[in-house]
């Protein structure tokens, strides 16, 4: 035990330094009479430039909040909660998806206490984490002992070491700076981290993150963009586009009324299903959100969902409101005026729900599934300004109508070719189910070969050859049918090749991962004869593969007693069985010879899964220090380790660190460049060579 408590404190010494250990916080403690019955504990923390403390409000899952603990006395009794000053700054942080509040410069934390005797000493406890924009220390621990004694006025403030110091009139209401080193770490710090010290992982998560979180929002918008102009050509809404035009252009009188009116209507649909949208993320709960993307549950109700939306598009049923809501909304709508137009879109969106409501239940899955506190309103702003541009547009220039299709039976086959999307999208929630318990039933063959079969079936839709109950005679192929059932045609055929193990890396965030895949000719062949895998006997090696033949660990301490026995560096891989980004990783980067070459010969390969769902032993599961959670899983030991750790909880997230734990270079996100990631690995090794000369 002592040998192993010794390695950690090697490990967080060397995050920090050798010659020098970091010191960027100095705390003083103090107390401040208001009257005789009544004081002030006070805990200040003056901070180096750039660098910042947490506010103690935040909440589970987290960085390490500042925390103020006081020994329980018959001298004195707490009155009210902990203040701080000044107030907080505060951000969305996308590493833990949650509002994270800090103090920069100083901060002041007080507490108000009613005195049962004249003269006494407070001890207690802090605990607080300190980051700057390129690394964070680890969380420390302060004991503090203040004298009090009571007095008339609260001209008098007792320092932390007991003496007293007569304040000034400037200085009135501020705390006395003492010097307290608080570079203390207790064994409880030391067990919980490693380190702390990374560059680009600040915990109020400024760039990676944030462009990251920018570039899912703007995905999840243009999603529902798309998904907005497909509902336009769905039976249920274009033949609406023109009578509701027309109506805007006859009832108006004029053209800039109609104009107007038609301003106004599309923006109550944009409000509509903007609401909506928000209504999901209330019901939910942020957080919730966050965790839908890894939950089994949740993906296989998922599944279950598109499945439904699927059939309903084939013909089989429609999803369909109350007809009673439509017939109040309705009479409402006859009222005129803003209330009589925004009725108007609501009994739009109603009467349509047949035809939306798979779009919309697909777009708010994929919205919630990708973390985004907002996603699901981002989506449906997108979805609803696709949907009310063209009736603004149209009501603008009533001649353009003339220039759109006549309704017919295409309208119907738009619905079922969304079918048969519906379907292949659902298989992919399904996927993450399999993955994540090891059911095994849907390898990535199987998921192919599903996959094919349908975009096959799809394909001979559109060719007419497949009918459903609804569709109407196809006499002759049109232009538009021919070239979309030869792109069709032409994906189904590409993904053939992937059953005997191409990458096909173009859709490769959406299979199953290569080491699913039984029969498998292209990993094989990226096998080179001059590398010899080794034997050892690999922790939880029956529950996970590493891709393209790696010889990979999958727990963290045999990796790490591996690569001291063979003197290599340590890439530890943060991944998921849902993560899309660690698939892509996999197919387009780490695919490439020079990566694999290096990832093969200089480096031994950790791989952890946070989203497993393999439970510990009895033994092995514990009450996180970091977040506070019972750790039950595999997946929850795995991701409270990057989260306490690494200040993120973001996959995929790659951390080059020697045989003891320590982090050698910046970390990596996702990124596909190849030539980032090896110049990533070989100023790792440079790095890990350099500090063993």
């Amino acid at each position: 035990m002592k040998k192993i408590l010794a390695l950690w404190v090697l490990i967080i010494i060397g995050f920090t330094g050798v010659s020098q250990i970091l010191k960027p916080v100095k705390w003083s403690f103090s107390s401040q009479n208001i009257n005789e019955k009544e004081a002030f504990l006070i805990a200040t923390a003056t901070i180096e430039k750039g660098w910042h403390v947490y506010s103690q409000d935040i909440g589970e899952g987290g960085p390490i909040p500042t925390t103020l603990t006081f020994v329980k006395s018959p001298d004195y009794k707490l009155d009210g909660k902990t203040t701080e000053t000044p107030k907080a700054v505060s951000a969305y942080d996308n590493n833990f998806g949650m509002q994270i509040s800090w103090h920069e410069s100083k901060a002041i934390f007080k507490q108000k206490i009613k005195l049962n005797k004249p003269e006494f000493t407070v001890k207690g406890n802090l605990e607080f984490m300190v980051c700057n924009d390129k690394q964070c220390l680890p969380p420390e621990d302060i004991d503090f002992s203040i004298a009090v004694k009571a007095s008339k006025t609260n001209d008098n403030l007792a320092s932390a070491d007991g003496e007293s110091t007569t304040l000034t009139e400037d200085e009135n209401n501020k705390t006395a700076i003492a010097t307290n080193d608080s570079s203390l770490i207790t064994n409880d710090t030391i067990k919980t981290t490693i380190s702390a010290s990374l560059d680009s992982t600040k915990v109020a998560a400024k760039s990676i993150e944030d462009k990251s979180s920018n570039q899912s929002l703007w995905a999840i918008f243009i999603t529902g963009f798309i998904g907005g102009l497909l509902a336009l050509i769905m039976p249920c809404i274009f033949p609406m586009l023109p009578l509701t035009v027309s109506f805007f252009t006859k009832k108006a009188g004029s053209r800039a009324k109609a104009i107007s009116n038609a301003f106004i209507y599309g923006l109550s649909i944009i409000v509509i299903y903007v609401v909506l949208g928000l209504a999901i993320t209330i019901f939910f709960g942020s957080d919730a959100l966050n965790d839908l993307a890894s939950n089994g549950i949740f993906n296989f109700l998922f599944f279950l969902l598109l499945v439904v939306f699927a059939i309903s598009f084939f013909g089989a049923f429609d999803i369909n409101l109350p007809s009673s809501w439509a017939n109040k909304i309705d009479e409402k709508s006859d009222k005129g005026g803003l209330a009589g137009l925004f009725f108007m879109a609501f009994a739009l969106a109603l009467v349509s729900f047949s035809c939306t409501g798979p779009i919309i239940g697909t777009l708010l899955v994929q919205a919630a599934t990708m973390g985004e506190r907002i996603g699901p309103a981002v989506g449906m702003f997108g979805f609803a300004l696709a949907l009310a541009i063209p009736f603004t547009l149209f009501a603008a220039f009533p001649s353009l109508l003339k220039s759109l299709p006549k309704s017919g039976g295409w309208l119907n086959s738009v619905k079922v070719t969304l079918g048969f999307i519906e379907l292949a999208l659902a298989l992919k929630f399904l996927s993450n189910v399999d993955l994540a318990y090891h059911w095994e039933l849907l390898d990535r063959e199987v998921f192919l070969v599903l996959w094919i079969v349908i975009f096959a079936m799809l394909g001979f839709y559109i060719l007419g050859k497949i009918k459903f109950s609804h569709d109407s005679d196809i006499p002759f192929i049109t232009i538009p049918r021919l070239f979309i059932s030869i792109i069709i045609f032409a994906f189904t055929i590409y993904m053939i090749p992937g059953l005997w193990g191409a990458p096909l890396k173009s859709i490769s965030a959406w299979l199953p991962p290569q080491t699913t895949q039984d029969f498998d000719l292209y990993t094989n062949s990226l096998s080179s004869p001059n590398i010899q895998q080794d034997t050892v006997k690999k922790k939880y090696a029956g529950l996970f593969k590493a891709p393209h033949n790696l010889n990979a660990f999958f727990d963290y301490e045999q990796g790490l007693a591996y690569a001291k026995s063979q003197n290599k560096p340590v890439l530890i891989d943060f991944t998921g069985h849902s993560c899309v980004n660690c698939r892509k990783m996999e197919a387009s980067v780490w695919s490439d010879k020079e990566v694999l070459s290096r990832l093969k010969k200089d480096y031994v390969l950790i791989s952890l899964y946070v989203d497993d769902k393999t439970d510990l032993p009895e033994s092995e599961q514990y009450v996180s220090k970091f977040s506070g959670k019972k750790i039950k899983t595999l997946g929850n030991k795995w991701s409270d380790f990057q989260a306490s750790t690494f200040a993120t909880n973001s996959q995929p997230y790659y951390v080059i660190v020697n045989n003891s734990g320590k982090v050698l270079v910046p970390p990596q996100a996702f990124n596909l460049e190849i030539k980032n990631y090896i110049n990533f690995l070989d100023s790792g090794l440079a790095a890990y060579r350099n500090n063993n000369k």
